[in-house]
């Protein structure tokens, strides 16, 4: 069985992560810097090699890109699904702060809660509720 763990490329990852934590609640849990590598130019010395944070209680994964355009999610989402109503309604209000609301976030015909948004880095998020059996 394997474990997926979410890998964005940022163009500032300390400033995304921050979003993230602040948004969904959670922590940055660790850090590396391009500075720790041995033989960095000294241009690249803060930026981020490679970031663990949680958030909404799901562990990501981060790094300045370096080497290729930061990408937006343009053939995914990712979604997270909240236990209660307001859960939901407090993420989807904090992820699209400086972002668009694709779909907001309204009770739908199978029963939860379901929003579509893009956040401010162009990263694209379902927000949904748990259906209730």
């Amino acid at each position: 069985m394997a474990k997926l763990t979410p890998y964005f490329y940022s163009e500032d990852a300390k400033e995304q992560a921050g979003f993230y934590v602040q948004a969904l609640g959670g922590e940055i849990i660790d850090q590396m810097t391009y500075g720790q590598a041995p033989g960095t130019d000294e241009s690249m010395k803060d930026k981020i090699i490679h970031m663990v944070f949680q958030a909404a209680g799901v562990t990501f994964y981060m790094a300045d890109t370096m080497h290729e355009p930061r990408g937006g999610s343009t053939s995914f989402d990712l979604s997270l699904e909240f236990k209660t109503d307001e859960e939901a309604q407090q993420a989807f209000a904090n992820m699209s702060e400086g972002g668009r609301v694709i779909m907001p976030l309204e009770k739908q015909f199978w029963g939860t809660l379901f929003g579509r948004l893009e956040d401010k880095f162009g990263i694209k998020w379902q927000i949904s509720t748990e259906p209730k059996l």
